[in-house]
């Protein structure tokens, strides 16, 4: 392949592992310098776990925390277990609040001790704080740094405050607005700071009862609020109103995009920081768990054909057709079961609407299946030349096209109220029932009505 066809990110790979392979430390060190923390991040996913630890020595240092942060939960467990404890703890020292979290909880106790030791004491408060939290929820996102005004002092005021600090966090739009006690009242927006007379009070230009999240709240409703406003921060606070803290649309837009590959990964039975260059034994391991349970479902529809082989015997071009009916019917349950795990994870599909969808989308499985029993029937009839054949092979369509758009709809909603991800099982279940109904209604019908 000539590197015409490469796309950017591909030819680096590839020269970074050429240049490994050569032990090509000045080459190493240079690359690594131009990079963007979030592509040296991308970089060592990219390549084989062993080299992973080499390649870590020619980040830069100033950069280390970032690209720690921006690195897969897995491929950053695998790497920080080749790492010296001097490495981690110097990376972890730089890191936001936030993606310290999420490392710390990840390590073993030894380890997460020693970078709480090398916190300062302010750091090690503020950390603790946030642990404190439910794993999952607004409190482990939150940047408790938020700058926070009162609402009875002008912004005059505020403006001369502002000139004293250092500098303002990340992603500030604008500033929190409290009472006395510390309780959140609203957003005092920068533009507004900026345009506005400095003679006025922030409680009279402020957004009032501006977007607030309570600090127990789940993640997932976090991120869904951020889409469906089109937010860049919003406050966190506790069920007192007191203030906490705010997250900010960069913590938010990774977990969004862990909630888009979840059900993709998990359809396949994979973690969403699946490592793709992980060793062999353990992709193996997480992998085998899945196959079993595919096996289960394969020996079940196995089992069914097996009450039929005298029908099958009798009529080989069964045999023959067999396999088309339980294909459409997973493949029209497939198109049902992503769209309802879709509303589901939106918040669009409830106790309220889901007697609707599930009308809905039976309508459509009839409609189809009635459309594509008469296509494939008329085929069968053809090719084999016998009535009979093609009649059942279209009845048993219909029936397993209604099947599985009953199933796509009611599995994930079964699953969701048993607290089981429908993500990672329903389509699992979704095949067994296909399979097995189109199995059973194709060579049942074919027993009752040919033989």
């Amino acid at each position: 392949m000539s590197d015409k066809t490469l796309s950017p990110e591909e030819q680096l790979v590839g020269e970074v592992i050429q240049a490994i392979g050569q032990g090509d430390e000045a080459g190493l060190r240079a690359t690594l310098a131009e990079l963007h923390p979030a592509e040296s991040a991308n970089l060592v996913e990219s390549i084989p776990e062993r080299d992973r630890e080499y390649l870590w020595g020619f980040v830069p240092e100033e950069q280390a925390a970032e690209v720690m942060a921006n690195l897969g939960e897995v491929a950053r467990e695998s790497l920080v277990e080749e790492l010296a404890p001097e490495a981690l703890t110097n990376a972890a020292g730089a890191m936001e609040l936030d993606d310290l979290v999420d490392l710390v909880e990840n390590l073993p106790d030894d380890l997460g001790d020693a970078i709480r030791e090398s916190l300062d004491p302010e750091g090690r408060e503020r950390l603790d704080a946030i642990l404190a939290y439910p794993e999952g929820s607004a409190g482990r996102l939150m940047d408790t740094r938020a700058v926070a005004v009162r609402a009875d002092v002008s912004l005059e005021v505020v403006l001369r405050y502002l000139r004293r600090r250092e500098g303002l966090p990340d992603q500030t739009d604008g500033l929190m607005v409290v009472d006395r006690d510390g309780r959140y009242l609203g957003k005092l927006p920068l533009g507004v700071l900026l345009t506005r007379q400095p003679e006025e009070e922030v409680s009279a230009v402020m957004s009032a009862g501006a977007d607030q999240v309570p600090v127990v709240l789940a993640e997932e409703e976090v991120a869904h609020l951020f889409q469906r406003r089109d937010l860049v921060s919003v406050a966190v606070v506790d069920d007192t109103g007191l203030l906490l803290g705010r997250i900010t649309i960069d913590d938010v837009v990774d977990l969004i995009r862990a909630e888009a590959e979840r059900p993709l990964m998990n359809m396949a039975g994979l973690d969403e920081e699946e490592d793709l260059f992980a060793p062999v034994l353990p992709s193996a391991k997480r992998r085998a768990l899945w196959l079993g349970v595919n096996l289960g479902t394969a020996f079940l529809a196995s089992w069914v054909i097996g009450r039929f082989e005298d029908t099958l015997a009798q009529l080989v071009a069964l045999a023959v057709l067999m396999p088309i009916v339980a294909s459409m019917g997973g493949i029209a349950g497939s198109q049902t079961l992503t769209l309802v795990i879709r509303g589901l994870a939106l918040g669009q599909v409830g106790v309220a609407n889901r007697l609707w969808l599930g009308r809905k989308e039976v309508s459509i499985a009839l409609l189809n299946g009635v459309l594509w029993a008469l296509v494939v029937g008329l085929i069968a009839y053809l090719w084999f030349g016998d009535p009979g054949i093609g009649m059942v092979l279209g009845a048993a369509m219909v029936i397993n096209l209604l099947a599985a758009a009953f199933a796509g709809v009611f599995i994930p909603l079964a699953m969701e109220r048993l607290g089981i991800d429908p993500a990672l099982a329903g389509a699992v279940v979704l095949t067994t029932v296909t399979d097995v109904v189109g199995f059973l209604s194709f060579l049942g019908l074919a027993t009752w009505l040919l033989l």
